[in-house]
Protein backbone atom coordinates (compact mmCIF):
# COMPACT_ATOMS: atom_id res chain seq x y z
CA UNK A 1 0.00 0.00 0.00
CA UNK A 2 1.13 3.35 -1.33
CA UNK A 3 1.21 6.74 0.74
CA UNK A 4 -2.15 8.36 -0.85
CA UNK A 5 -2.20 11.76 -1.85
CA UNK A 6 -4.60 14.56 -0.47
CA UNK A 7 -4.39 17.96 -1.73
CA UNK A 8 -6.25 18.53 2.20
CA UNK A 9 -5.12 20.46 5.67
CA UNK A 10 -5.75 19.82 9.09
CA UNK A 11 -5.38 23.32 11.28
CA UNK A 12 -4.77 22.11 14.87
CA UNK A 13 -6.30 25.24 17.01
CA UNK A 14 -5.30 25.71 20.40
CA UNK A 15 -3.21 25.09 23.54
CA UNK A 16 0.64 24.60 23.22
CA UNK A 17 2.63 24.98 25.96
CA UNK A 18 5.96 23.76 27.59
CA UNK A 19 5.20 20.24 29.38
CA UNK A 20 7.77 19.23 32.67
CA UNK A 21 6.79 15.30 33.57
CA UNK A 22 8.33 13.79 36.58
CA UNK A 23 7.62 9.96 37.87
CA UNK A 24 7.30 8.66 39.55
CA UNK A 25 5.81 10.26 43.00
CA UNK A 26 4.78 7.63 45.25
CA UNK A 27 3.13 9.72 47.79
CA UNK A 28 2.22 12.86 48.46
CA UNK A 29 5.02 15.00 50.63
CA UNK A 30 4.74 16.90 53.84
CA UNK A 31 4.62 20.69 53.36
CA UNK A 32 8.39 21.81 53.73
CA UNK A 33 9.97 18.80 52.61
CA UNK A 34 11.47 17.58 49.36
CA UNK A 35 11.12 14.58 47.18
CA UNK A 36 13.41 13.10 44.69
CA UNK A 37 12.08 11.45 41.73
CA UNK A 38 13.48 9.22 39.33
CA UNK A 39 13.29 10.91 35.97
CA UNK A 40 11.95 14.17 34.40
CA UNK A 41 11.33 15.39 30.80
CA UNK A 42 10.68 18.96 29.58
CA UNK A 43 9.19 18.96 25.85
CA UNK A 44 6.37 20.66 24.31
CA UNK A 45 2.77 19.93 25.01
CA UNK A 46 -1.06 20.77 25.63
CA UNK A 47 -3.53 18.97 23.18
CA UNK A 48 -2.92 21.06 20.47
CA UNK A 49 0.58 20.65 20.75
CA UNK A 50 0.73 16.97 21.21
CA UNK A 51 -1.48 16.40 18.28
CA UNK A 52 0.67 18.13 15.91
CA UNK A 53 3.75 16.52 16.93
CA UNK A 54 2.01 13.07 16.09
CA UNK A 55 1.17 14.57 13.20
CA UNK A 56 4.47 15.43 12.31
CA UNK A 57 5.63 12.15 12.78
CA UNK A 58 3.08 10.82 10.21
CA UNK A 59 4.03 13.51 7.17
CA UNK A 60 -0.25 14.67 7.72
CA UNK A 61 -0.33 17.99 5.79
CA UNK A 62 -1.04 20.43 9.04
CA UNK A 63 -0.50 23.68 10.42
CA UNK A 64 -0.55 24.01 14.20
CA UNK A 65 -2.86 27.44 14.52
CA UNK A 66 -1.87 29.04 18.27
CA UNK A 67 0.14 31.94 19.81
CA UNK A 68 3.18 32.28 21.85
CA UNK A 69 4.31 34.35 25.03
CA UNK A 70 7.72 36.15 25.72
CA UNK A 71 10.17 34.46 27.44
CA UNK A 72 13.06 32.19 27.66
CA UNK A 73 10.41 29.67 25.80
CA UNK A 74 9.46 31.15 23.28
CA UNK A 75 12.40 30.69 20.43
CA UNK A 76 12.28 26.70 22.05
CA UNK A 77 8.90 26.48 20.69
CA UNK A 78 9.15 28.29 17.78
CA UNK A 79 12.12 26.37 16.53
CA UNK A 80 9.82 22.56 17.15
CA UNK A 81 7.51 23.93 15.59
CA UNK A 82 8.95 26.52 12.35
CA UNK A 83 6.76 25.96 9.63
CA UNK A 84 3.61 26.98 11.83
CA UNK A 85 5.40 29.70 14.67
CA UNK A 86 5.98 32.14 11.53
CA UNK A 87 2.52 33.02 11.69
CA UNK A 88 1.52 33.13 15.54
CA UNK A 89 0.99 36.18 17.16
CA UNK A 90 3.26 36.71 20.42
CA UNK A 91 1.98 38.14 23.44
CA UNK A 92 4.43 40.11 26.46
CA UNK A 93 3.33 37.47 28.86
CA UNK A 94 5.17 34.39 29.88
CA UNK A 95 4.37 31.22 28.30
CA UNK A 96 2.08 29.09 29.62
CA UNK A 97 3.79 25.81 31.76
CA UNK A 98 2.46 22.84 32.76
CA UNK A 99 4.31 20.73 35.68
CA UNK A 100 2.94 16.89 35.68
CA UNK A 101 3.45 14.13 38.17
CA UNK A 102 2.94 10.47 37.46
CA UNK A 103 1.76 8.23 40.22
CA UNK A 104 2.46 4.26 40.24
CA UNK A 105 -0.53 3.51 38.63
CA UNK A 106 0.14 6.10 35.80
CA UNK A 107 -2.24 8.42 36.60
CA UNK A 108 -1.02 11.86 36.61
CA UNK A 109 -1.56 15.64 38.19
CA UNK A 110 -0.93 18.69 36.81
CA UNK A 111 -0.37 21.81 37.84
CA UNK A 112 -0.74 24.98 34.83
CA UNK A 113 -0.19 28.27 34.97
CA UNK A 114 -2.56 30.69 32.62
CA UNK A 115 0.01 32.42 29.98
CA UNK A 116 0.12 32.83 26.91
CA UNK A 117 -3.36 30.14 25.71
CA UNK A 118 -5.80 32.19 27.76
CA UNK A 119 -4.98 35.33 25.35
CA UNK A 120 -5.57 33.62 22.01
CA UNK A 121 -8.48 35.21 20.16
CA UNK A 122 -10.67 34.28 17.75
CA UNK A 123 -8.80 36.80 15.39
CA UNK A 124 -5.48 35.11 16.50
CA UNK A 125 -7.10 32.00 14.75
CA UNK A 126 -9.33 33.43 11.58
CA UNK A 127 -5.91 35.31 10.43
CA UNK A 128 -4.11 31.89 10.54
CA UNK A 129 -6.66 29.83 8.39
CA UNK A 130 -7.28 30.57 3.97
CA UNK A 131 -10.09 32.64 4.11
CA UNK A 132 -11.70 29.33 1.53
CA UNK A 133 -11.14 26.15 2.43
CA UNK A 134 -9.99 23.61 0.14
CA UNK A 135 -12.25 20.24 -0.15
CA UNK A 136 -11.66 17.82 2.62
CA UNK A 137 -9.67 20.71 4.76
CA UNK A 138 -10.52 20.25 8.76
CA UNK A 139 -10.26 22.53 11.64
CA UNK A 140 -9.54 20.58 15.01
CA UNK A 141 -10.51 22.60 18.09
CA UNK A 142 -8.94 21.37 21.04
CA UNK A 143 -8.06 23.01 24.46
CA UNK A 144 -10.90 24.44 24.14
CA UNK A 145 -11.88 25.48 28.57
CA UNK A 146 -7.99 26.24 28.41
CA UNK A 147 -7.88 28.75 25.88
CA UNK A 148 -10.66 31.12 27.97
CA UNK A 149 -10.39 34.21 25.88
CA UNK A 150 -11.58 31.71 22.56
CA UNK A 151 -13.90 29.66 24.36
CA UNK A 152 -16.16 32.54 24.42
CA UNK A 153 -16.30 33.58 21.20
CA UNK A 154 -16.77 29.72 19.90
CA UNK A 155 -20.47 29.83 18.22
CA UNK A 156 -18.86 32.89 16.16
CA UNK A 157 -15.35 30.89 15.48
CA UNK A 158 -17.29 27.95 14.88
CA UNK A 159 -19.90 29.57 12.33
CA UNK A 160 -17.16 31.48 10.92
CA UNK A 161 -15.27 28.41 10.29
CA UNK A 162 -18.52 26.80 8.67
CA UNK A 163 -18.84 29.66 6.62
CA UNK A 164 -15.25 29.71 4.89
CA UNK A 165 -16.55 25.62 4.26
CA UNK A 166 -14.09 23.54 6.40
CA UNK A 167 -15.15 20.38 8.58
CA UNK A 168 -14.39 20.86 12.20
CA UNK A 169 -13.65 18.20 14.79
CA UNK A 170 -14.22 19.44 18.60
CA UNK A 171 -12.19 18.05 21.49
CA UNK A 172 -12.92 20.25 24.50
CA UNK A 173 -11.21 18.12 27.29
CA UNK A 174 -12.49 18.33 30.54
CA UNK A 175 -13.02 21.75 32.23
CA UNK A 176 -11.48 22.25 35.26
CA UNK A 177 -14.37 23.93 37.29
CA UNK A 178 -16.18 20.33 36.34
CA UNK A 179 -19.54 20.23 33.96
CA UNK A 180 -22.85 21.91 34.89
CA UNK A 181 -25.86 22.76 33.78
CA UNK A 182 -24.94 26.02 32.95
CA UNK A 183 -21.82 24.94 30.95
CA UNK A 184 -23.17 22.54 28.72
CA UNK A 185 -25.76 25.18 28.23
CA UNK A 186 -22.97 26.77 26.56
CA UNK A 187 -21.77 24.03 24.70
CA UNK A 188 -24.97 22.84 23.41
CA UNK A 189 -25.51 25.73 20.74
CA UNK A 190 -22.87 25.38 18.85
CA UNK A 191 -22.64 21.57 18.54
CA UNK A 192 -24.65 22.28 15.22
CA UNK A 193 -21.27 23.07 13.82
CA UNK A 194 -19.34 20.04 14.54
CA UNK A 195 -18.74 17.50 12.27
CA UNK A 196 -16.53 15.32 14.41
CA UNK A 197 -16.67 15.29 18.30
CA UNK A 198 -13.56 13.48 19.47
CA UNK A 199 -13.68 12.73 23.35
CA UNK A 200 -12.70 10.36 25.87
CA UNK A 201 -15.35 8.45 27.85
CA UNK A 202 -16.05 10.95 30.79
CA UNK A 203 -15.74 13.73 29.04
CA UNK A 204 -18.79 12.51 26.68
CA UNK A 205 -21.03 11.34 29.76
CA UNK A 206 -20.31 14.33 31.06
CA UNK A 207 -21.16 16.65 28.57
CA UNK A 208 -23.93 14.48 27.79
CA UNK A 209 -25.07 14.46 30.91
CA UNK A 210 -25.77 10.64 31.72
CA UNK A 211 -23.81 7.96 33.09
CA UNK A 212 -24.62 5.57 30.12
CA UNK A 213 -21.94 6.21 26.80
CA UNK A 214 -24.79 5.31 24.54
CA UNK A 215 -27.25 7.55 25.70
CA UNK A 216 -24.59 10.53 26.42
CA UNK A 217 -23.40 9.69 22.71
CA UNK A 218 -26.97 9.84 21.08
CA UNK A 219 -27.89 12.90 22.98
CA UNK A 220 -24.80 14.88 21.84
CA UNK A 221 -25.16 13.17 17.81
CA UNK A 222 -28.64 14.52 18.09
CA UNK A 223 -27.66 18.11 18.52
CA UNK A 224 -24.82 17.34 15.52
CA UNK A 225 -25.03 18.09 11.28
CA UNK A 226 -26.21 15.27 9.75
CA UNK A 227 -23.48 12.43 9.37
CA UNK A 228 -21.55 14.00 11.75
CA UNK A 229 -19.49 11.98 13.99
CA UNK A 230 -19.23 10.93 17.76
CA UNK A 231 -15.85 9.84 18.60
CA UNK A 232 -15.21 8.66 22.32
CA UNK A 233 -11.87 7.47 23.28
CA UNK A 234 -11.83 4.69 25.76
CA UNK A 235 -8.34 3.90 26.69
CA UNK A 236 -7.78 0.40 27.14
CA UNK A 237 -10.89 -0.58 26.10
CA UNK A 238 -10.68 1.12 22.80
CA UNK A 239 -12.37 3.90 20.68
CA UNK A 240 -16.53 3.63 19.93
CA UNK A 241 -18.08 6.35 16.90
CA UNK A 242 -21.68 6.72 16.46
CA UNK A 243 -22.67 8.56 13.35
CA UNK A 244 -26.39 8.49 12.10
CA UNK A 245 -27.71 4.73 12.60
CA UNK A 246 -24.13 3.25 12.79
CA UNK A 247 -22.10 2.33 15.26
CA UNK A 248 -17.91 0.60 15.05
CA UNK A 249 -16.28 -0.72 18.05
CA UNK A 250 -11.91 -0.68 17.72
CA UNK A 251 -10.29 -2.80 20.17
CA UNK A 252 -7.31 -1.30 21.69
CA UNK A 253 -3.27 -3.54 21.29
CA UNK A 254 -2.39 -5.04 23.87
CA UNK A 255 0.90 -3.23 25.53
CA UNK A 256 3.16 -2.34 27.97
CA UNK A 257 1.88 1.54 29.08
CA UNK A 258 4.86 3.93 30.15
CA UNK A 259 3.23 7.56 29.61
CA UNK A 260 -0.30 8.09 28.85
CA UNK A 261 0.17 11.85 28.44
CA UNK A 262 -1.15 12.91 24.96
CA UNK A 263 -2.67 9.46 24.25
CA UNK A 264 -6.14 11.24 23.38
CA UNK A 265 -4.15 13.57 21.21
CA UNK A 266 -2.21 11.53 19.56
CA UNK A 267 -5.13 9.19 18.56
CA UNK A 268 -6.87 12.94 17.44
CA UNK A 269 -3.96 13.07 14.78
CA UNK A 270 -4.15 9.54 13.58
CA UNK A 271 -7.97 9.55 13.63
CA UNK A 272 -8.22 12.88 11.64
CA UNK A 273 -5.11 11.68 9.32
CA UNK A 274 -7.39 8.82 8.26
CA UNK A 275 -10.34 11.43 6.96
CA UNK A 276 -7.56 14.00 5.47
CA UNK A 277 -6.21 10.63 3.41
CA UNK A 278 -9.93 9.83 2.42
CA UNK A 279 -10.04 6.47 5.06
CA UNK A 280 -13.34 5.16 5.70
CA UNK A 281 -14.66 5.38 9.67
CA UNK A 282 -13.43 1.88 10.61
CA UNK A 283 -9.86 2.68 9.04
CA UNK A 284 -9.92 5.92 11.05
CA UNK A 285 -10.82 4.43 14.40
CA UNK A 286 -7.56 1.89 13.49
CA UNK A 287 -5.32 4.49 12.87
CA UNK A 288 -6.01 6.57 15.67
CA UNK A 289 -5.09 3.79 18.06
CA UNK A 290 -2.18 2.78 16.43
CA UNK A 291 -0.47 5.91 16.42
CA UNK A 292 -2.19 6.46 20.34
CA UNK A 293 -0.84 3.12 20.73
CA UNK A 294 3.02 3.58 20.11
CA UNK A 295 2.64 7.09 22.10
CA UNK A 296 1.99 5.75 25.24
CA UNK A 297 4.23 2.60 24.55
CA UNK A 298 7.62 4.49 24.53
CA UNK A 299 9.78 6.63 26.72
CA UNK A 300 10.89 8.81 25.52
CA UNK A 301 8.38 9.19 23.60
CA UNK A 302 8.01 8.18 19.85
CA UNK A 303 5.44 9.19 17.27
CA UNK A 304 4.28 6.79 14.56
CA UNK A 305 5.12 7.08 11.24
CA UNK A 306 3.67 6.33 8.17
CA UNK A 307 5.23 2.96 7.80
CA UNK A 308 3.60 2.31 11.44
CA UNK A 309 0.27 3.01 9.09
CA UNK A 310 1.13 1.25 6.02
CA UNK A 311 1.77 -2.21 8.68
CA UNK A 312 -1.80 -1.36 10.43
CA UNK A 313 -3.61 -1.37 7.01
CA UNK A 314 -1.68 -4.54 5.98
CA UNK A 315 -2.55 -6.60 9.10
CA UNK A 316 -6.24 -5.14 8.57
CA UNK A 317 -6.02 -7.08 5.37
CA UNK A 318 -4.05 -9.94 5.88
CA UNK A 319 -6.94 -10.84 8.37
CA UNK A 320 -10.04 -10.37 5.75
CA UNK A 321 -8.49 -13.24 4.14
CA UNK A 322 -7.86 -15.50 6.37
Amino acid sequence: MNKPETQATLYVVGNLNVDLIMSTLQQWPQKGTEAMLESSSLRPGGSAGNCALALAALGTPHRLVANQGKDQFTPWLAELFAASAEHWPQYACETSLTFGVTHPDHERTFFSNQGHIVRLTRQDVLQQLPLTARQDDWVLLCGTFLCTALFSDYPLLLAELKQRGYQVAVDSGWPPQGWSDSLRQQIYPWLRYCDALLLNEVETCGVGDSDSLPTAAARLLAMMPVNARCVVKCGADGAHCWSGEQHLHQAAETLQVVDTIGAGDSFNAGYLSALIYGQDAATALQWGIRVASAAISSSPRHYADWQTLFGCAQQADNQETK
